[in-house]
């Protein structure tokens, strides 16, 4: 896997960058170490784990039920893990403090419980840093090509939904495929086949939003999604959202987000996809130009969706993604910085209560702001196939 970068123009590994910004961090705070200790699974430990991805992609699914603690005092780290009696922890604390008699260490505020009595237990004193969750914020390129093959896996799953719908015959309002009706609960089982045959896993993360219970008028279309069973049914003529978040085989995100109709007449929900498509353009234009924050971006989406005359309800956010669906950037005044990989979201609300909705993966870096490979954001879902 290619090496991180430091966004100035040289090459260090992932790990490099953590080291030296995690050197800061203890330097500024007259810490000894930083710690931290729990499930595997937990993002942040992690990262830490793996930043530069030398874990195998078996280790690192197995690692879904380990545990874990790992410490940088400034020049190495030290790892534990759940493969012997004792805990993790415990004896971290105890390799930590065979080098410091006592002093500072730093750990994320949600580190567990008995890991933290093991080094308090061993004199240490604790508080609480996000310096990884910062340190995440942004990605190098290895990371990105892992959010890639994520977002290929979304990409699949999408254009799998694109395709039952494109291949459905209308009879009496509901969608037919094989003379079977189309529903909710069938059309995420098909997504969610393409995920995994695309070497993704659908995580829990694909929602269908639209469709109405059988044998009653639709009775949805907000921004959640519609409580999915085998009587809830998609319809010709409503917009449907589907979106997916897949995670890779190391576990970083992809995200997507669209909106199908199926025979439709045009009219309000194209008028609407116009607007909110246009605004995931104009952002992209925005973070060209500099770096901006969240609240900035979530702004001009709105305000671009506002432009093509929309005066119902708008969504609009933005977030990064990574190890999880949605992280850092993600809120008020942090900002999508060259380096940042981010989910822009944008929707505008329909008379009738139904939503069209679109987002997309954008990638900010030193050669320029681009979103990451996609299908086609038609309504229409033959386009998407094309």
């Amino acid at each position: 896997m290619t090496d991180g970068a430091d966004y100035g123009g040289g090459v260090r590994s992932g790990r490099t960058i953590l080291k030296e910004r995690l050197r800061s961090v203890l330097d500024s705070r007259e810490a000894v170490a930083f710690v931290h200790a729990g499930p595997t699974r937990d993002p942040d430990l992690a990262y830490c784990l793996n930043a530069d991805g030398e874990l195998e992609k078996s280790a690192v699914a197995d690692a879904e039920t380990r545990s874990a603690a790992v410490a940088f005092d400034g020049e190495q780290w030290d790892r534990e893990t759940g493969d012997s009696p004792s805990h993790p922890g415990h004896r971290l604390a105890d390799s930590l403090a065979d080098r410091f008699t006592a002093g500072t260490v730093l750990t994320p505020a949600g580190i567990p419980h008995d890991a933290a009595l093991f080094l308090e237990n061993r004199g240490f004193s604790l508080a609480s840093t996000d310096a990884i969750a910062r340190a995440r914020a942004t990605k190098t390129p290895a990371e990105r090509e892992r959010i890639a093959s994520a977002q290929e896996a979304a990409s699949a799953g999408m254009k799998r939904a694109a395709a039952v719908l494109a291949d459905a015959a209308v009879e009496d309002g509901r969608l037919l495929v094989d003379g079977a009706t189309v529903t909710v609960d069938r059309l995420r089982r098909e997504i969610d086949e393409a995920i995994v045959a695309a070497g993704g896993f659908p995580a829990g993360n694909t929602s269908i939003d639209g469709g109405s219970a059988d044998g009653e008028d639709r009775h949805s279309g907000g921004s959640g999604s519609v409580q999915a069973g085998e009587s809830v049914v998609i319809r010709a003529g409503e917009p449907i959202v589907v979106s997916v978040a897949p995670r890779g085989p190391e576990r970083y995100h992809g995200g997507l987000s669209r909106t199908f109709v199926v025979a439709g007449e045009g009219g309000r929900e194209r008028r609407a996809h116009v607007a909110v498509t246009q605004a995931l353009r104009s952002s992209r234009a925005l973070l060209t130009a500099d770096s901006a924050s969240v609240t900035a971006v979530e702004a001009d989406l709105e305000a671009e969706i506002r432009a093509f005359g929309e005066d119902g309800a708008v969504e609009t956010r933005v977030s990064g993604v990574g190890l999880e669906p949605r992280e850092r950037p993600s809120a008020g005044e942090e900002t999508v910085d060259v380096g940042s990989v981010v989910r822009l979201d944008a929707a505008a609300q329909l008379a009738d209560g139904a939503w069209v909705r679109v987002a997309d993966l954008l990638a900010k870096t030193e050669e320029g702001v681009n979103y990451l490979a996609a299908p086609s954001r038609s309504l229409e879902p033959r386009n998407v196939l094309e």
